[in-house]
């Protein structure tokens, strides 16, 4: 039973790592829109990161220079977004 139980979680361990391996990192610039805001761009994009939301608020503020969390509509921001 144990090693079945080992060969199970393990091989199912394995593909959660492949997948998380299969991800690429991309880069994009937006423009920033009335109502936009760090919170809605990190659940828009943040998707396969591994990231929490407020760490990737905390990486977009990184790249991007910025200060404190407030945008203006017509900004460029740049966001990094994960796919395969």
């Amino acid at each position: 039973i144990l090693a079945f139980c080992s060969g199970f979680f393990g091989h199912t361990l394995l593909k959660q790592e492949q997948a998380a391996v299969q991800l690429n990192r991309y880069y994009t610039s937006v423009q920033i829109r009335q109502g936009d805001s760090l919170w809605n761009l990190a659940d828009k994009y943040r998707q396969g990161s591994g990231y929490s939301r407020q760490e990737y608020i905390d990486e977009l503020k990184r790249m991007n220079g910025l200060k404190s969390e407030q945008l203006h509509s017509g900004e460029y921001l740049t966001v990094v977004y994960f796919a395969e």
